[in-house]
Formats: structure tokens, C-alpha cells, sequence
């Protein structure tokens, strides 16, 4: 992959995770609050569920 892709997908990566912040920082926050409160287990799993999603999507493309 080009320099230029990696930073395509970077600035994608960035416009997302702003995207909920910006459109509605108070369910944001409570979304924070919830993670916050959750176990290192639970938040690893959340993790790897988002890396397979992710990957399975970059396999389909």
C-alpha cells in the first residue's frame, strides 16, 4: 500500500472518530462513562471483535 493510501485511510480513521463527538457530545460522553465502568476482559473483547469486523471488511474490499 502507497504512502498516500495509508494516509487516506488515516484521515478516514479520524473523520469517524470524530463524527459522534461532534454530532452529539452528550451520548459521546455517557458512551465513555459505560466504557469506563467496563473490565479489562470485556473492553479486549470489544477490541477484537473491532479487529476482526475490520479485517474481514479490508478482505472484502
Amino acid at each position: 500500500m502507497s504512502g498516500d493510501k495509508w494516509l487516506a485511510a488515516l484521515a478516514l480513521l479520524l473523520i469517524m472518530e470524530g463524527l459522534m463527538p461532534f454530532l452529539n457530545p452528550g451520548a459521546w460522553r455517557q458512551l465513555f462513562a459505560r466504557l469506563l465502568a467496563m473490565s479489562d476482559g470485556q473492553l479486549r473483547f470489544l477490541g477484537l471483535a473491532s479487529l476482526v469486523c475490520g479485517a474481514l471488511l479490508l478482505l472484502l474490499l
